[in-house]
């Protein structure tokens, strides 16, 4: 009797020690599982491959940010962007920090020959009182580059002319300074060069309250506006407002994650392509992050532009890369034949922005996909601007 005695206290000890090692490696899996994935945050600075080509430049003497060029079904390639207003005398760089008149449009059948279109959407003419209204600025300020800035902020940033295919509709979306949020106008006639009017989303208020407001048409005909700092939202049908809150995307992110901008979506071999912008800085070490203090750290180096891919368009997107070297804040585009673009602009900020011989001006950039990781395509490069006249 004490033998099995002993034997049923070793076979209950057993199962429960059994019952702990499985628990255990239960929950250790389970935390595993529940782990947040980060991206690398290591900037490969130097990299020529991923770098934008040297022999790049000006595709038009017009003072620009935010190049934004697009094929249009005219046959024509389109390019717009934060511009100044033309003929304003500056007290230092030129600048649209605090104000301008309105967006500029240009077209072009070959990338290279532009023809200017004018004014196509003017605070004057075409604004909304809310849009109109602006913020006034305390005499003396200056802008992050140290321009003297005038006595109210009133400028539009950021635009992109979008063709929404479906619906054989010109939409152009854009943002204004001052913390008064994005907005998107329709084109009344049908083409490119407007007018333009606000959709009922935004007649009153702006749609989306941040800066750099982006939209993009999906395979399957549905619209979202995408904007900065992570957020997406489907448009309604008919495209009048949104059809939905903004959420949040779901993305693989910096630990910590750092300021980043410029937010672009396309599509590449069925995957959503989460395209943004983000400051790489130095290390002691002599390498390079995009992790930094936005409130203490004054040190920018480059501004890169990272992609992000996914199989659903709400996420979750998996970890970013390094794709476009000293080239951010930028659109995708293809051209006619199919190719690859990215646009540019000689940001003048951070250390790569003093070796620039001119700043804010818009250029293109050839592209590539390599094992469907988006670069720089050098050869395209060189083959372009060697017959570019300007």
């Amino acid at each position: 009797m004490l033998i099995n005695y002993f034997n049923k206290i070793k076979t209950i000890t057993g199962l429960l020690l059994l019952a702990f090692f499985t628990t255990a490696c239960a929950q250790q899996k389970n935390n595993a599982g529940s782990q947040k994935a980060y991206s690398n945050p290591v900037a490969p600075v130097g990299n020529q491959s991923l770098t934008v080509p040297s022999v790049v430049k000006p595709i038009l003497d017009v003072w620009m940010r935010d190049t934004y060029v697009t094929y249009s079904p005219d046959g024509f390639y389109y390019l717009t962007g934060t511009t100044a207003t033309p003929g304003r005398v500056f007290p230092g760089q030129k600048h649209c920090w605090d104000y301008n008149d309105g967006l500029y449009l240009w077209r072009s059948k070959d990338l290279k020959a532009w023809e200017a279109m004018g004014l196509i959407w003017s605070f004057d003419k075409d604004a909304a009182s809310w849009q109109k209204k602006g913020k006034p600025i305390k005499p003396g300020t200056k802008s992050l580059n140290g321009d003297p800035l005038d006595s109210i902020y009133r400028a539009v940033w950021a635009p992109e002319l979008h063709y929404i295919k479906s619906q054989k509709k010109w939409l152009l979306v854009a943002c204004l300074n001052g913390g008064n949020g994005s907005f998107v106008l329709e084109s009344v006639s049908g083409k490119p060069e407007g007018p333009y009017r606000n959709i009922k989303g935004n007649e009153n208020k702006a749609i989306f309250d941040n800066i750099d407001l982006s939209i993009f048409e999906d395979t399957d005909s549905e619209v979202y506006l995408v904007g900065h700092n992570h957020y997406i939202a489907k448009m309604k049908k008919d495209l009048s407002d949104i059809a939905e809150p903004f959420k949040t995307l779901n993305e693989t992110p910096y630990n910590p994650e750092p300021y980043i901008e410029g937010v672009w979506l396309d599509k590449h071999h069925g995957k959503y392509q989460l395209v943004q912008t983000v400051w790489s800085v130095p290390l002691a070490d002599k390498t390079y992050t995009y992790i930094r203090d936005d409130k203490k750290d004054k040190t920018l180096y480059s501004y890169d532009v990272v992609v992000a891919e996914s199989d659903h368009i709400y996420g979750p997107y998996g970890p970013r890369y390094p794709a476009i070297l000293e080239g951010g804040h930028n659109n995708l585009f293809k051209d006619k034949d199919g190719n690859w673009w990215s646009t540019t602009f000689f940001n003048p900020r951070g250390i790569m922005g003093t070796q620039y011989p001119v700043t804010c001006r818009p250029a293109i950039v050839p592209l590539q996909w390599k094992k469907n990781k988006l670069m720089p395509n050098t050869e395209a490069a060189n083959d372009f601007y060697s017959t570019l006249k300007n």
